[in-house]
């Protein structure tokens, strides 16, 4: 069996290269057998571009590259023919006919694919962190949190947990009881993170009764009576004046505008 090396040339970490590679050399030998595949990420100058040309030739070597910069592309063609070396170009024929297509310059920027991969893990960390830390499950995650959110029952914290964590904001919520008394990491954390969710008694009042009727119970519960509620937020004040941070009035907020209102808050506290 003929041994086959593949150099994958890259100006970013190469990782599109590779496993274009394997994907087609699978075809041929789905274990890799008597087969090389060496990278070199990185690249950045046609100083490397010649050495490892040199080094395929040497080593008869096809030269698989993922070059995003077109002088850089066309610098590795040429000296491939020079040097007689089997190449394949990856990106630059596909970039050439987007632009051709669009009408638009590319960036030739290396390694924008895997900034993005990093913003959507990012965004999954932070959808998990809301999860785990949602409705004051475990109060470790207070001091972890980018956001802490605090308020009565039905003033739209999960919700909003889950928006912001859609932004890549961490995000702890916890529910305010006047008989169960916070946790005390609430109160050492950075109160400028820290967001309390105020509502009219009246609006809560409503929402709650409906809360009660979709889970087919009685709407006179205590839960929705208006005295009920107004103990509540009296505690809520009590609580967030403690820890010495902003109040937002949800009364007639769509989870987006708060949401916005937080994040320029946070944003301008940095």
């Amino acid at each position: 069996m003929k041994l086959l090396k593949v150099f994958v040339v890259s100006d970013s970490v190469g990782e599109t290269g590779e496993q274009v590679v394997k994907a087609a050399i699978t075809q041929f030998r789905p274990n890799f057998d008597n087969t090389l595949i060496r990278k070199f990420p990185h690249i950045e100058d046609n100083d490397h571009i010649e050495k490892i040309v040199e080094i395929a030739k040497e080593q008869n070597a096809i030269v698989v590259f993922t070059l995003v910069e077109e002088k850089m592309r066309q610098f590795m063609v040429n000296r491939c023919k020079h040097e007689q070396v089997e190449w394949i170009d990856l990106m630059g024929p596909m970039i050439h006919l987007f632009e051709q297509q669009i009408g638009e310059q590319p960036l030739e920027e290396p390694g924008l694919v895997h900034k993005l991969d990093d913003d959507y893990f990012k965004k999954i960390e932070a959808v998990e962190f809301a999860v785990k830390y949602d409705d004051g499950r475990d109060p470790r995650g207070l001091l972890l949190a980018d956001v802490v959110l605090v308020g009565v029952s039905r003033t739209s914290k999960t919700p909003l947990s889950q928006y912001l964590a859609h932004k890549r904001y961490k995000v702890a919520n916890v529910p305010l009881v006047p008989e169960v008394n916070p946790p005390e990491e609430l109160f050492l954390v950075d109160p400028k993170k820290c967001f309390g969710l105020v509502i009219s008694p009246e609006k809560l009042n409503v929402i709650r009764k409906e809360r009660l009727i979709a889970l087919g119970l009685n709407d006179d519960a205590i839960y929705a009576k208006q005295s009920r509620i107004e103990q509540e937020i009296e505690h809520f004040y009590n609580v967030v004046e403690r820890i010495g941070c902003s109040v937002i009035d949800v009364t007639n907020k769509a989870v987006e505008e708060t949401a916005n209102d937080i994040i320029d808050r946070i944003e301008q506290n940095k």
